[in-house]
């Protein structure tokens, strides 16, 4: 998709589509005033007619507009309420891309002149917009998918009109959400994949093209190199898989040589069957998604790749299938960690953290300015936040308010959840240094806790985002979250430099 910033007034612009923002009380924008001008008053008609919806993001097409130059208007709804908020901008931004999507018309012209929430920049218009309409052309090419299908028709060159004259600044906003909704992409393409063909060499083969396509290293650990490291908690999860376990370390280096890397540690369990501790069978299908933490990585990478970043950033995926069998781990082992803690195994369902232990240990040996990881690691999370905020732990408070900040700035919220020590007496074991669950109560914070005893050695932070990296139902499928909050932190911390 070609997103480029244009100039002009709104009602003289030759296009296939022309996208114009209007309240759903009746109130016109500046620009959809100089349209309602130019089209006689058809526009403030229909609006009073009621045949725009309340909802942000209901769109109503208008063919043939006599007196403007485009072929045809989307009519977005911005809401009811004024001044215009943010959700209701990312929502009309949705609206108006899902439509462009499957427009007949190639080409397209947004006006963002007039559609400004509280305190936010031209810059951040331009970015969100141009990350939400791509993301709204996402389409996944399933492998079952019959390929003489017709393919969609959509609007593949989109312009943005804002009151501004083009600047380095505005291109670059531009550029940074294409390259966002790029990554997500690459993350929503991971996700969907079923898990006979996105296994632990799948990854291995992706991060590889990742760094053939950038010029960054890429290095593959196999079971033998995790063995002499003497990650027995990783290896344990995977045993029983013919898939071998993989960990797969890139290096982007577009910081000073030298410069301590910003660590994404990604968790890439790329089928979760549970184990000997066997889930139940609905829904197991959507356990694919259980190595969207890795996705994420490889997403987020791209993304900063794509645009250059001048910072360094090591993306580290623990690759593994958790499946049952004749060699599987079962409740009651004992495994060594890499840190040489050991670990009591009560249920080999809860094996994202077994896996992340070990990865997080190994990100010490590159210095860190910090690390974060990420992973579908709970189901406590969800019924705690549901599907519209990933959790957030951190033993750093200035590291925590970076990612809240990134959350809010991009629309791909977190909320910060207590990492107490009061917790940690839950994971108390007879037989080991901890074990690997700690009840009922509080399971999210816990599997938190569990993970912040391999992480002392770096500011450190933990998104758990089971609620936020996939959909069920007829939207089914994964969301690529969250690589724009963690492409905002990148892009935050590299303006800073």
């Amino acid at each position: 998709m070609n997103i480029t910033l244009v100039s002009g007034s709104p009602e003289t612009i030759r296009t296939g589509t022309l996208v114009i923002g209007v309240f759903a009380d009746g109130a016109l924008p500046p620009a959809a005033k100089l349209l309602d001008a130019a089209l006689g008053g058809r526009l403030a008609a229909l609006v009073k007619l009621g045949e725009v919806g309340a909802e942000a993001g209901a769109t109503l097409v208008l063919h043939g507009p006599a007196g403007v130059a485009a072929e045809r208007l989307l009519i977005v709804s911005l809401g009811k309420s004024q001044p215009l908020s943010e959700k209701a901008f990312r929502d009309a931004l949705a609206g108006a891309g899902k439509a462009l999507a499957s427009s007949v018309a190639p080409e397209a012209c947004m006006v963002l002149s007039d559609l400004a929430p509280a305190g936010r920049s031209a810059e951040w218009r331009l970015r969100h917009a141009s990350r939400i309409i791509a993301d709204c052309a996402y389409r996944f090419d399933a492998p079952g998918r019959r390929r003489d299908a017709p393919k969609p028709t959509g609007a593949g060159k989109i312009g943005l009109l804002i009151d501004a004259p083009s600047s380095e600044p505005l291109e670059a906003a531009i550029r940074e959400g294409a390259a966002i909704a790029e990554g997500m992409a690459l993350a929503k393409d991971l996700g969907n994949l079923p898990g006979n063909i996105c296994n632990p060499a799948y990854l291995a083969e992706t991060g590889q093209a990742l760094g053939k396509e950038f010029g960054f290293e890429v290095d593959i650990l196999e079971r033998a190199d995790l063995e002499k490291l003497g990650m027995g908690s990783l290896l344990a999860v995977g045993r029983a898989s013919y898939s071998p376990c993989k960990l797969i370390v890139m290096h982007y280096r577009g910081g000073p040589a030298g410069a301590q890397p910003v660590v994404l540690v990604g968790k890439g369990i790329t089928f979760d069957t549970g184990g000997i501790s066997l889930k139940p069978a609905a829904l197991l299908d959507e356990m694919k998604y259980d190595m969207s933490g890795a996705g994420s990585v490889f997403g987020t990478l791209k993304t900063i790749a794509r645009l250059g970043l001048p910072m360094n950033v090591t993306g580290i995926v623990p690759a593994v299938e958790n499946m049952p069998g004749g060699n599987a781990a079962r409740p009651g082992d004992v495994v060594t960690s890499m840190s040489g803690q050991t670990i009591e195994i009560l249920n080999t369902d809860a094996e994202g953290r077994l896996i992340l232990c070990d990865a997080l240990t190994y990100a010490e040996r590159f210095n860190p300015a910090c690390v974060v990881d990420i992973a579908t690691l709970t189901g406590a999370c969800v019924v705690a936040l549901g599907s519209h905020a990933s959790g957030l732990f951190a033993n750093d408070e200035s590291l925590a308010a970076e990612l809240l900040k990134g959350g809010v700035d991009s629309g791909d919220r977190a909320w910060q959840l207590p990492l107490w020590d009061d917790y940690q007496v839950q994971l108390k074991s007879n037989f080991a240094d901890m074990s690997n669950l700690g009840g009922p109560a509080a399971g999210s914070v816990t599997a938190a806790c569990f993970l912040a005893r391999f992480t002392g050695a770096y500011k450190w932070a933990h998104l758990d985002i089971a609620g936020t990296a996939s959909t069920s139902g007829e939207a089914k499928g994964s969301t690529g979250r969250p690589v724009p909050l963690l492409s905002e932190f990148l892009l935050s911390r590299s303006r800073a430099t």
